[in-house]
């Protein structure tokens, strides 16, 4: 998206995913949320930067695009990740349920966070269409009427004592698939910070002995 189209009404999505040790991997699916069905570029879709640490074996990967686009874009990342991240095989010091972990949308400019809700809802019933396998809670503006926080989902669902999927209870699709796990889709009001986000970043300040392990790819517009 270049500086003349400002008048653009913009989303973005912090994609939290379960890798961060394979770079291919990781890179493929930032490219993914880049293209066109017919394989070209996107001219409203950029992917801002990947924040991958190897520790916690996790990346979020930052899209930003028009409201009407972020939705096709963040699908087409998630459905390379379930296709390349297999939670039977994957280990990392952060608690984590999906392979797509969490797909929290934005609004950045021009845009409502009832409108990201919406996107954010369309999105996680086009996942289950596309990815019959995957399984899906919801939170923010995405969980409607209750809107529940992060906070009570990840306390509800046992997020930081159970890697049982089965015995997991989702708000769509079946009972989660060891493969993919179980995955968050939510819409919040929050901006969204140069580098971390509150709840869908690792922190760069607990253990600062792991930067070594931390990588920030400003990533090029381009997808090259």
């Amino acid at each position: 998206m270049s500086s003349s189209r400002l008048g653009l009404r913009l989303a973005a999505c912090l994609l939290n995913i379960s890798e961060a040790r394979r770079k291919n991997i990781v890179e493929n699916i930032a490219k993914a949320a880049l293209l066109e069905k017919n394989g070209q570029k996107h001219p409203e879709v950029s992917v801002l930067n990947i924040f991958s640490d190897r520790d916690y074996n996790r990346s979020v990967i930052t899209i930003a695009a028009s409201v009407d686009d972020l939705g096709n874009s963040v699908l087409a990342a998630c459905l390379e990740a379930f296709q390349s991240i297999n939670m039977e095989l994957q280990e990392g010091v952060h608690p984590c349920l999906g392979a797509v972990d969490l797909i929290p949308i934005y609004p950045l400019s021009g845009v409502s966070v009832e409108e990201c809700g919406a996107v954010a809802r369309s999105l996680a019933e086009s996942l289950l269409l596309r990815a019959p396998s995957c399984s899906l809670f919801l939170f923010g503006e995405a969980d409607l009427p209750e809107k529940r926080t992060l906070v009570q989902r990840r306390k509800q669902l046992g997020w930081f004592t159970r890697r049982d999927f089965s015995a997991l209870e989702p708000d769509l699709g079946a009972a989660p698939a060891r493969r993919c796990g179980l995955t968050g889709v939510c819409a919040v009001n929050t901006g969204v910070p140069e580098r971390t986000g509150p709840s869908f970043l690792p922190s760069r300040t607990s253990q600062p002995s792991r930067e070594k392990n931390m990588q920030t790819i400003h990533y090029s517009t381009s997808g090259k």
